[in-house]
């Protein structure tokens, strides 16, 4: 009975989809979905309507209400736009930046995007072409807007697209306008009510000149133009893995002064396809594999990578065995959040008022860095939007240095309000120069942080469900680790429950104390008495359950690296077994 409910719901609303105001592929495309006679198409194109989560709108492109296509884009579009005109009312003009990613379909549906907010009499900086998602907020804030849109998905898959809402600060939208956004989009009850036509005297080419600025500003970070003279001729591999960082990154580089950046020439072609590899993401390694294979055949010092809307930056060093290993977003963070704070410290920077911001799930030994330099650190939820929030938040009481997360984002700098690899990657050269300054390559530099500040290990595991049985099982997982929260984990007893969707942090004792967090999340936290940490969450804009462990051993010498991380693997798997994963 409730498949046939489901299904007679879905087939209501297709049939809305074959009206005259959809486009004759559309049409075409929903009604062979309506003829077939396996129903699975149909309703997951129709079970729901893409809904704003963690990075925006973001789904598979096709046909349907819970698709990306010109009509979701253009709804959420024109929801955006009503929103911006009540919101900003009082403004003599309301403007907007927009841009996009390398994605099939991305210059489409920027161009879709920047039509409605022209048609609704709102003024468009629209980039030429496809630019770094930071670009995208740095440029927010450089024209003084009240809000933007970046076409991407990120490192998905080539069958998804998606949508990015930015707000004045040139940050993703949080509470209270996305709340607002999603309500202004749900007003819209027929495709006739988005305003296609655009008025093209409303929409502003950019491009090579807000370039220049953006770069000179990344240039203005530099903490050792002394180190990078005299190791100018680090080698470093760069791939932009298909995507947008293909000129930015490695001009971005030279600006800092490096002379020998070698790129990888098949992933240089930008596509949407990603021919290459199978999935665009510089955290799995067989992405990482022709860049590794070109800085054995040059002997690189360094590889650096970046997703394909470039917000994400990859790293790859080489081990004491020689060999070339991937770092993981924690040490990533962690090493650059190192080298700021370490190169401030030594330039007499340090004044007791800086601040860093990681996400709850990011690795604490940050914290422990953070803690023996006098440097203030806040957690935050997982996404650059709540690191943002946290920086706005104390923007003109203390200074910001730096914040990541553990997914591969990095932000070093104020003018833009997203995680940057263009400025990443120029930092972590900057830093690798600052390491062989000292005689010590990254290996040695990683190892030296674990020896003062003491070992870590940290894991994510990603249980994909897609689609709606999918979520299904998601919520199903969650309540049952919400409900029966473990006792122990790798043989160490389980001494506080942090629940942010109850805001509440449970010790072994029974006690519970409030966790002071600006909104509730649907995130479980175990703490062990080892010192271990482990963190359940559904994704925000992906089908799967993921799982963040972190554990440490104690680590007296540099010599015991190996056995340290042979140590923490060993726990690691003790806690998969106990997680049933």
């Amino acid at each position: 009975m409730e498949n046939d409910q489901l299904l007679q719901e879905v087939t209501a609303k297709a049939n809305v989809w074959l009206g005259e105001g959809y486009d004759a592929e559309t049409r075409a495309e929903v009604q062979r979905m309506l003829d077939a006679d396996d129903k699975t198409d149909l309703i997951e194109c129709f079970y729901r309507d893409l809904e704003f989560g963690t990075g925006g709108l973001r789904g598979i492109m096709g046909a349907g209400s819970n698709r990306m296509n010109i009509y979701t884009v253009g709804a959420a579009t024109q929801g955006l736009a009503n929103y911006l005109k009540e919101a900003f009312k009082d403004l003599p003009e309301i403007s907007v930046a927009v841009g996009h990613d390398v994605r099939n379909n991305s210059r489409k549906y920027a161009e879709i995007v920047a039509d409605i907010f022209s048609a609704n009499g709102i003024k468009v900086y629209l980039f030429d072409s496809f630019r770094p998602t930071p670009e995208l907020s740095f440029a927010i804030r450089h024209f003084g807007c009240q809000s933007g849109v970046n076409i991407t998905a990120s490192h998905n898959p080539k069958i998804y697209n998606g949508y990015k809402a930015y707000w004045e600060d040139g940050a993703q939208i949080i509470a209270p306008h996305d709340v607002n956004i999603i309500d202004h989009v749900n007003r819209i009850k027929d495709v006739s009510e988005i305003k296609f036509e655009g008025d093209k005297s409303k929409i502003q080419i950019i491009g090579a000149e807000v370039d220049q600025v953006y770069l000179d500003k990344i240039k203005g970070l530099s903490l050792s133009p002394d180190v990078i003279e005299r190791h100018k001729d680090l080698k470093i591999v760069y791939t932009p893995i298909h995507g947008t960082g293909v000129e930015l990154i490695p001009a971005s580089i030279r600006n800092y002064g490096f002379s020998d950046t070698i790129h990888v020439p098949e992933q240089d072609i930008p596509s949407g396809d990603f021919p290459t590899v199978e999935s665009p993401n510089p955290e799995v390694p067989s992405a990482m594999a022709l860049a590794i294979a070109k800085a054995k055949e040059v002997g690189a010092d360094i590889v650096l990578a970046s997703d394909p809307d470039a917000d994400r930056i990859g790293c790859v060093i080489r081990d004491n065995n020689g060999e070339y290993v991937l770092l993981n977003g924690n040490q990533i963070c962690m090493i650059l959040l190192y080298y700021i704070i370490s190169r401030n410290k030594e330039l007499g920077l340090i004044k007791g008022n800086e601040f860093v911001v990681k996400t709850i799930v990011t690795t604490e030994t940050i914290k422990s860095i953070c803690d023996a330099n006098n440097v203030r650190m806040f957690d935050c939820y997982t996404g650059f939007k709540w690191i943002a929030a946290v920086m706005r938040d104390n923007e003109d009481v203390l200074r910001y240095i730096g914040g990541g997360e553990e997914s591969y984002g990095f932000l070093a700098e104020t003018f833009v309000r997203d995680k940057d690899a263009v400025s990443a990657c120029s930092l972590m050269a900057e830093a690798c120069a600052w390491a062989k300054d000292k005689g010590m390559d990254f290996q040695g530099m990683l190892a030296d942080i674990y020896k003062t500040y003491g070992f870590s290990l940290e894991v994510g595991i990603s249980v994909v469900r897609p689609g709606k049985s999918g979520a299904e099982e998601i919520q199903a997982l969650m309540k049952q680790f919400r409900e029966n929260p473990p006792k122990s984990l790798a043989g160490s007893p389980v001494e506080v429950v942090k629940d942010y969707l109850s805001l509440n942090a449970t010790h072994a004792d029974g006690t519970v104390e409030k966790l002071d967090f600006p909104t509730t999340s649907n995130v479980l936290q175990y703490f062990t008495a080892d010192g271990s940490k482990v963190s359940v969450r559904p994704s925000g804009t992906e089908p799967k359950i993921k799982f963040y462990m972190e554990v440490r051993v104690p680590m007296a010498n540099v010599e015991d690296y190996n056995a340290c991380s042979k140590s923490a693997k060993a726990k690691v798997e003790a806690l998969k077994k106990d997680l049933g994963i």
